[in-house]
């Protein structure tokens, strides 16, 4: 596999398809209230840096960066089912840090669901602890909020 993460459009054909099976995912998982997805419009807010990951020009899986200032925060990582275990995650990861560092930001930080144990073990081998909700975010049930200290 020759895996490239590289900056995207979240209103390509290919991304939209892996954005709306993971909306589709947290609405089948999480009550309305619990999901703080971004819609594909928002993510093409001029602070939000959108990346794909790409094997032989197909689309694999999806992350975004919203520069908050004073930190960044992790948004529709997503991987396809048929890719993940594949290191998609990791690379998009490592691109998502990347991006900050360029930013000069000094965290990252996540909400994600309490149920989505794969991305609980991503978000943890790319060092990101558990801590409390930040931002806008209610302390939700099915809400596990991290963050990772870029130094």
């Amino acid at each position: 596999m020759s895996l490239t993460v590289e900056r995207g459009d979240p209103r390509d054909p290919a991304a939209m398809a892996l954005l709306r099976q993971s909306h589709a995912l947290m609405e089948s998982l999480f009550p309305p209230e619990d999901n703080f997805f971004l819609d594909i419009d928002a993510l093409t807010a001029p602070h939000i840096a959108f990346f794909v990951a790409l094997n032989e020009g197909q689309t694999l899986g999806t992350a975004a960066l919203a520069d908050k200032g004073a930190y960044g925060e992790v948004k529709s990582m997503f991987v396809s089912e048929a890719a993940r275990g594949l290191g998609v995650g990791a690379a998009l990861m490592a691109r998502l840090e990347r991006e900050a560092r360029d930013r000069l930001l000094p965290t990252m930080m996540l909400e994600t669901g309490n149920v989505l144990y794969a991305a609980h073990r991503l978000y943890a081998r790319a060092g990101f602890t558990k801590r409390g909700p930040f931002g806008d975010y209610p302390a939700a049930a099915s809400s596990i909020f991290m963050e990772k200290r870029l130094g």
